[in-house]
């Protein structure tokens, strides 16, 4: 059997971590400045990471939900203190995109209306709702066209009540800042705008965190920057460092009711092990603080560049849009410089280190960037 070939891959196959950095089959050391997509927070094989799973797989790695996991609980308490929404309640599950799904869904469910506002270049997820609401009509099957979905450009609070005014919206959706996009940031008072629209026409408000959540921004939350309070927060990436792992954070306004959501995998012991460890890891090496000091070094270190157009982003979620397509800079990097990055686009490199990042590490980092910029 082959596998279904539908992503383009480098020739380079990784097989070993620690910390920033990654190793692949030939024995080449690389600096990680993309995680994985966002997904490694603490650090590729933290030992307090490895243990916790260790210790939990010698014990039990899944049972089901139909009796008492109380690591989730664990696990709400510890996120709750974390994140400062501690009144709201945890429903686990195992991906982003299925976040979204049933963040939709609960939202539906709660006021009974059905259309929903999203907005240009999001990304989402790809299950049938998440897929939906993400404004790229290249990954919308026929199949998934039937929920009415109405995109809109960011930072435009006018567009939105305008259509908030019909009756029909459920809910909002929206990113903490747009990641697949190339880190595109709403604004604080776009944001706020947003919470009082939603409250003022009875729609619900859905902040999707899963790339910029947990601490990536400087902030736990990329939205509490705009000092708000979403009804719904979809979690998800760094909040396993690995481990398939997704989380709805939900406002005491919804009424739980047995059979409304529900999962398989969600919440299974080996998650639950690796998320508490997760938290446990960023509140005793001070994680947030670190973002905010290496996000604050490599932005200013990238503003002295030559030859970028724009330079977006909050903490260590970075992106930076040349004038040029960056195919060439990305690959020189990475073959050259053995530098891993992502990208938005023909135009933008994306950065999402693991908030560890270190000084040293930051200072690194832009030295192999500024030796392939100054080259091209």
């Amino acid at each position: 059997m082959n596998l279904f070939d539908v992503y383009p891959l480098f020739n380079i196959e990784i097989v070993k971590g620690k910390g920033c950095h990654v190793w692949d089959t030939e024995g080449n050391e690389y600096l990680d400045l993309y995680g994985g997509h966002a997904v490694i927070s603490v650090g590729h094989s933290h030992p307090v990471f490895v243990s916790a799973i260790t210790e939990q797989v010698n014990k039990l790695a899944f049972y089901s939900n139909s009796v008492i996991n109380s690591l989730q609980q664990q696990l709400a308490d510890k996120l709750g203190k974390a994140c400062g929404y501690d009144d709201y309640a945890l429903f686990l599950i195992n991906t982003g995109a299925e976040a979204n799904e049933n963040a939709l869904k609960l939202a539906s469910f709660h006021n009974g209306k059905r259309r929903v506002i999203a907005f240009r270049k999001s990304f989402h997820g790809r299950t049938s709702a998440a897929v939906r609401v993400t404004d790229n009509p290249a990954i919308i099957a026929p199949v998934n066209e039937g929920l009415p979905v109405t995109y809109l450009s960011l930072n435009d609070p006018y567009l939105v009540e305008a259509e908030l005014k019909k009756g029909d919206v459920s809910s909002v959706i929206i990113e903490g800042i747009q990641g697949v996009a190339g880190i595109h940031v709403p604004s604080d008072a776009f944001l706020q705008s947003l919470r009082r629209l939603c409250t003022k026409y009875n729609v619900c408000l859905i902040l999707d965190e899963i790339q910029s959540g947990y601490g990536r921004s400087g902030k736990f939350f990329a939205h509490q920057y705009a000092g708000i309070r979403p009804d719904i927060i979809t979690v998800a990436k760094g909040i396993a460092n690995g481990f398939p792992m997704g989380g709805v954070l939900i406002s005491p306004m919804f009424k739980a009711v047995y059979g409304m959501l529900g999962t398989t995998f969600g919440g299974n012991h080996l998650a639950c092990a690796a998320a508490i460890a997760v938290l446990d890891i960023m509140e005793r090496e001070k994680l947030i603080d670190n973002v905010n000091r290496t996000g604050d070094y490599l932005m200013k270190e990238l503003r002295q560049l030559p030859g970028i157009k724009e330079l977006r982003g909050r903490g260590l979620m970075i992106g930076i849009e040349f004038e040029q397509p960056i195919k060439e800079i990305r690959t020189r990097l990475l073959f050259e410089e053995k530098v891993f990055t992502g990208v938005a686009g023909t135009n933008t490199i994306r950065l999402l280190p693991p908030l560890c990042l270190s000084m040293k590490e930051a200072e690194e980092f832009m030295n192999r960037f500024r030796k392939v910029i100054s080259t091209i």
